[in-house]
């Protein structure tokens, strides 16, 4: 006897077979995004620094936490088989899918690990409030970022340069000379990551925030002081950027 499966049905099983994938390597982007074979995923109910963030420590000095970020996620997962469960399609990059991701066999998720080292942050409305205790423990013993003074990996981004200072180590009358070293006119290009990103405001019409320029645009020599630094298109395109107009077609980063 021959079985016909609905279409309901096949996107039932489509939908569950996607949402419990098989644990996998993975590799890690940033703070809080990783790969597992095709798909990208961004953990869920949290926001982490980009790979390009500075922050200030307690000895009042810059550091590269974007960096440290994603070098805790890494250290984290210590090349163990890693599982996500599916959350959909990414609302703020439709590329990239939000997980739920956990360490096979571990039961605690690596968002929560994170916000627990001081490394992220809760982040609303996708957390509803599930590491909001783990946070303030983190802020309380000035764990990871909590140590020193950073802005919000969101405000950031988006280039909020009078944005909340958070952390243990922001003193109010040294406010503007932090604020110079959390946004410094010339951000120290990451290894390995040379696409340049300018904030624009003519990129709004294609509803971006900015610009990104490849090795192989014209404009790229040019644009000495860039706001943002990304280590492919892909981060660049997640981030809210498009690429500049006078690139080559056809032109991949390097």
């Amino acid at each position: 006897m021959r079985f016909r499966i609905s279409s309901v049905a096949a996107l039932l099983l489509a939908s569950l077979s996607a949402s419990h994938a098989s644990a996998a390597t993975a590799t890690v982007r940033d703070g809080g995004t990783l790969q597992l074979g095709n798909v990208t995923y961004r953990l869920d109910g949290i926001d982490a620094p980009a790979f390009d963030q500075l922050c200030i420590d307690e000895h009042a000095d810059s550091w590269t936490c974007g960096v440290e970020a994603r070098d805790q996620l890494t250290k984290l997962i210590g090349g163990r088989p890693v599982r996500c469960d599916d959350l959909g399609v990414d609302p703020t990059y439709k590329k990239r899918h939000l997980g739920a991701c956990r360490i096979e066999g571990e039961t605690t998720s690596l968002s929560q690990l994170l916000v627990r080292q001081g490394f992220a942050l809760n982040f609303e409305p996708s957390a509803t409030g599930r590491f909001k205790t783990d946070e303030a423990r983190a802020k309380e013993d000035r764990q990871g970022l909590w140590k020193g003074c950073f802005v919000a990996p969101q405000e950031f981004r988006l280039g909020k340069k009078d944005g909340a200072l958070l952390g243990g180590s922001c003193p109010a009358d040294r406010d503007l000379q932090i604020r110079a070293a959390l946004f410094p006119e010339d951000l120290a290009m990451p290894s390995t990551c040379n696409i340049k990103g300018k904030y624009a405001v003519r990129a709004r019409v294609t509803g971006n925030i900015g610009i990104y320029h490849l090795q192989a645009c014209r404009s790229y020599p040019a644009l000495t002081k860039p706001d943002r630094w990304f280590c492919s298109e892909e981060d660049a395109q997640a981030a809210g950027f498009r690429r500049a107009y006078n690139c080559r077609a056809g032109t991949k980063s390097k």
